[in-house]
């Protein structure tokens, strides 16, 4: 495509006034729908456009996404749509929560970004906050934009203390992309095609076995490897909701403590209220040495991360060299006031506890679904409103996944299993919102189970 400065100002505006209007008539729902679906193919990515729901299974138009509020969003042409993904853990707040938005629409007018040499008040403001609402002693901050920034993050604050060269993570985990935070992924398929990831050694171990990762601990330490972290999902998100045993978490603590090594929790999903608790390690009552946290952090308005550890595994971020790691956009004054208004939400609105509730509500009446269908399914796990629905097979849960899309419900397979649905809604769905789902979900089995 031949470089066009005419072309991109000429296209730019028309977009610009699209995006200024209130609302778009059909004819113009149509062309935003063919643009949407050219662009994807010939400058996003064309295989993306293969694997959604939203070109393959909405009909004669595709559903592109438009306008939102609570647990509901709309396409362009105005189907609506009862979101039971929640960006994949984004969306605790649901689509554009009117606190949230306002904070950043008031920080908007009077600055959007900081200078990067001046006191931004804002970063102080969120840093402080996370200090009261994170578990023990942690204390000192750090911002960003992803949840993979903020594992990065935490992989380098944890070499820094330590001085040591060597991580454990677990199977089928996800901790992100980039090079750092992929090395600690635990599947072959983001990280074969990669080659060679993080250079110092990564150790996999099963998911909720202690004892694993005790051993792994004691062969590092007998063959002198030192581990400098290790780094564990308090449930597993994307391998689909997977809860380890009651002992994991306490006996990681204890093991990780006799050894020197520093226990990073990655809360990007499970944090700020997903599982029925502030924080996924709460639920054992476990303090890590860093916990890392995206997705929800910004409300569903702005990208924001954090990573939150103690002053003392804080100091080699601050001395002597207080630039040794940065970015010139994380913890923006629109991404802080948005994490700061989030934040409030969370606590004034106490959205864990009515995660914990609509949790025990819904996950007993999927349990009797799955007993209803054996056929189809395999299991029903998760805690709070971070659900996972366990198929025989990828085929049958791409089926239940699709055919709920036709009815209006979107939820999504998990990444690292590719037969298991995950259920993670807006944690103020309403009960009414979660029993249509429930009926739409029995029409979807009964219709399939008639072809088995």
């Amino acid at each position: 495509m031949p470089q066009s400065v005419d072309n991109a100002l000429s296209y730019s505006n028309q977009w610009l006034e699209i995006i200024s209007q209130k609302s778009v008539d059909d004819v113009q729902a149509r062309w935003i729908i063919g643009e949407s679906k050219d662009n994807f193919a010939e400058h996003f990515n064309r295989n993306w456009l293969e694997y959604r729901k939203s070109v393959t299974e909405a009909g004669d138009w595709a559903a592109v996404e438009w306008a939102g509020s609570g647990a509901i969003f709309r396409d362009v042409l105005g189907r609506e749509y009862l979101d039971c993904l929640g960006g994949y853990g984004m969306m605790n707040h649901g689509w554009c929560h009117p606190d949230v938005v306002a904070a950043v629409r008031a920080q908007l007018a009077r600055s959007p970004m900081p200078s990067q040499e001046l006191i931004d008040p804002l970063r102080g403001v969120l840093a402080r906050i996370m200090a009261d609402i994170t578990p023990g002693n942690l204390k000192y901050s750090w911002f960003a934009a992803s949840g993979t920034e903020a594992i990065e993050a935490s992989i380098k604050i944890a070499k820094l203390y330590t001085q040591k060269p060597a991580f454990i993570s677990t199977v089928k985990a996800f901790h992100g992309k980039t090079m750092g935070s992929l090395s600690m992924l635990g599947k072959a398929d983001y990280r074969q095609p990669m080659g060679a990831l993080y250079g110092g050694p990564v150790y996999h171990v099963p998911f909720g076995d202690a004892e694993a990762v005790e051993r792994q601990l004691e062969i590092c330490d007998q063959i002198g490897i030192g581990v400098a972290g290790v780094l564990l999902e308090p449930i597993q998100g994307e391998a689909g909701a997977i809860v380890p045993p009651d002992d994991f978490w306490p006996r990681v603590r204890q093991a990780t403590q006799h050894y020197g090594t520093l226990l990073i929790a990655d809360e990007v999903q499970t944090g700020l209220g997903r599982t029925g608790k502030l924080w996924g390690v709460d639920h054992w009552n476990v303090v890590p040495d860093i916990i890392a946290v995206a997705k929800s952090l910004g409300g569903g308005v702005m990208p924001v991360s954090a990573v939150t550890t103690t002053e003392e595994i804080f100091q080699p971020m601050m001395y002597p060299n207080p630039f040794m790691h940065t970015t010139t956009t994380g913890g923006g004054a629109l991404a802080c006031s948005a994490a700061i208004a989030s934040i409030n939400v969370t606590l004034r609105d106490r959205l864990w506890e009515q995660a914990a509730e609509k949790g025990a509500y819904l996950i007993p009446k999927l349990e009797a679904l799955a007993e209803k269908y054996p056929q189809l399914f395999d299991k029903i796990t998760g805690k709070g409103l971070l659900i996972g629905m366990h198929f025989k097979s990828p085929e049958s849960g791409y089926k239940v996944a699709s055919e709920l899309f036709k009815r209006g419900v979107l939820v999504a397979g998990t990444l690292t299993s590719a037969q298991t649905i995950r259920v993670e809604p807006p944690l103020i769905i309403k009960y009414a919102q979660i029993d249509e789902v429930l009926n739409r979900l029995s029409d979807v089995l009964a219709d399939i189970g008639k072809t088995l």
